[in-house]
């Protein structure tokens, strides 16, 4: 959808994950350090099962918001005699939609009984996040979905559509490095970097190019505004890395806490086994005397 919230649903969907990886990538990351054998707990398989269904959901979300809303293409994907294509942005998003869907459905996959190949899980993210690049490659002219979306518009538009595409070209080489360094947390953090930064960037699209309060529209042609939003885009990506490194900081400060308590209960546990190991040694002595 060209409008605001045809950029704040993504927004939303992106923004959600980041904060989600941010969290669970820590987490998975402590629990093989504490476990001997240096592998996660068993409880992280069915977690990437909820999350391949709930990406599954999310984009059965985007699909139907992007095809039945009142001006919506409802499935037609051309009509008219000419036949002439009918909303061709809602399809390419819908696209993109259908593409996460099966990222998720390799996901419930992978760690179902049905257990395909690891690795596969990481490569349909990766092809999933390169189908929503925006990428030509001379000189065989592959065209993906987001060119279109920069292609015949004004310099600001084409400009914060090109920032967008570098974040999500730097996740995508990111993922695609996953399948083969699978379970590497520099990787990982990097990527959940670059998610939340599309989160917010594409909610940073909808205020600037659709302002949903009737503010002041932007001046798409000047060249300050152009210089501003390279340098709020930065901004943007420090704000994703502070977020990282407060959850990063709650997750070792709760599992170290939570290692250091449970510490403690089996040191008392082990105290009182020993009392109770004691009373009865010696009311068995008691025992024996009287007799």
């Amino acid at each position: 959808m060209a409008n605001f919230k045809g950029h704040a649903l993504p927004g939303s969907f992106f923004l959600l994950f980041g904060l989600w990886w941010s969290v669970k990538f820590v987490l998975k990351h402590h629990s093989k350090k504490l476990n001997k054998n240096g592998r996660a707990h068993h409880s992280f398989d069915q977690i990437e099962i909820i999350e391949g269904a709930t990406k599954v959901t999310f984009a059965i979300i985007g699909i139907l918001a992007e095809q039945f809303v009142p001006d919506g293409p409802h499935l037609y994907l051309f009509s008219g005699d000419p036949r002439t294509w009918v909303k061709l942005m809602n399809w390419q998003h819908s696209t993109m939609y259908l593409f996460f869907g099966l990222s998720g459905v390799m996901d419930i996959l992978t760690y179902s009984p049905a257990r395909v190949p690891l690795g596969l899980d990481r490569l349909m993210l990766a092809i999933a996040v390169f189908t929503e690049e925006s990428l030509i490659t001379s000189p065989c002219e592959y065209e993906f979905l987001f060119y279109f979306h920069v292609s015949n518009r004004p310099m600001l538009d084409k400009h914060i559509h090109s920032l967008l595409l570098t974040a999500i070209f730097a996740g995508a080489i990111s993922i695609f490095l996953e399948v083969f360094l699978r379970d590497n947390i520099i990787l990982e953090l990097f990527r959940t970097s670059l998610t939340i930064l599309q989160g917010t960037w594409f909610w940073q699209i909808g205020f600037v190019l659709f302002p949903p309060f009737g503010g002041p529209e932007w001046d798409e042609n000047d060249h300050d505004n152009v210089m501003f939003i390279t340098m709020c885009f930065c901004w943007h990506y420090a704000l994703a890395i502070l977020i990282m490194a407060v959850n990063y900081t709650l997750v070792h400060w709760c599992t170290r806490s939570c290692r250091r308590n449970n510490r403690q209960l089996e040191f008392r546990l082990g105290t009182w086994k020993q009392k109770c190991a004691k009373n009865d040694h010696a009311a068995l002595l008691n025992g024996s005397d009287e007799e």
